[in-house]
């Protein structure tokens, strides 16, 4: 059996992890696909195709062997009283649409009141890729990077941006090119003042 094989967890709790079916078992599915699609997988240039997907496949959804927590717990704590909002904005990131697995590109902004330290900057930019690199929907990524800050960091408050181009408008479907969707969610004091939610904004440059 392949050594990879082994269990997954998938995106939510809502989901039940299943096993991974070994390299040989995916790479004889990319075969298939490459057939289906009418092209013959034996000829030169495709004779390798199988074991390059699968491989970027392992880098495309890594996001599903890293856990937010070893990202998120060191945090410093002498930061000279600082607890005004931290932003870290235009993380740029790549995801998988879940429906028909084709990319949806963008930027993300993250903010957040500390309660008790911050944590190191680079960190958020990880966080990002942790999820972004695993199926996904951008309501959903949106709603998992916040409640992964929420839960490992305990701010006083949190707020998360998404503005992305799906492929799987502009590349099928309805072809519409250059079409941006945004998401954004607030926790704790951004969601109970406007005028937090209002300075988020005008810092994004969203306003």
């Amino acid at each position: 059996m392949d050594a990879r094989v082994k269990p997954l967890e998938v995106n939510a709790v809502e989901a039940q992890p299943t096993t991974r079916p070994s390299r040989a078992e995916a790479e004889a599915a990319v075969r298939t696909l490459i057939a289906w699609t009418g092209d013959n997988p034996d000829r030169e240039g495709l004779l390798e195709t199988p074991a390059r997907v699968v491989k970027a496949f392992g880098e495309l959804y890594a996001g599903y062997d890293q856990h937010p927590k070893t990202i998120l717990e060191r945090t410093f704590k002498e930061v000279g009283g600082y607890d005004d909002i931290v932003l870290v904005r235009d993380i740029p990131f790549h995801s998988h649409c879940e429906h028909h697995m084709v990319p949806f590109i963008g930027k993300a902004h993250i903010a957040y009141l500390p309660h008790d330290g911050v944590v190191g900057l680079s960190k958020l930019a990880r966080l990002v890729e942790v999820f972004a690199r695993r199926l996904q929907t951008q309501e959903n990524l949106t709603a998992q990077i916040i409640d992964a800050i929420n839960e490992h960091l305990g701010p006083r408050g949190a707020a998360v941006m998404l503005d992305a181009e799906h492929m799987c408008m502009s590349m099928r479907g309805v072809h519409a090119h250059g079409v941006s969707t945004v998401t954004h969610r607030f926790t704790g004091v951004f969601a109970e003042d406007r005028q937090e939610q209002d300075r988020f904004f005008a810092m994004v440059g969203k306003r």
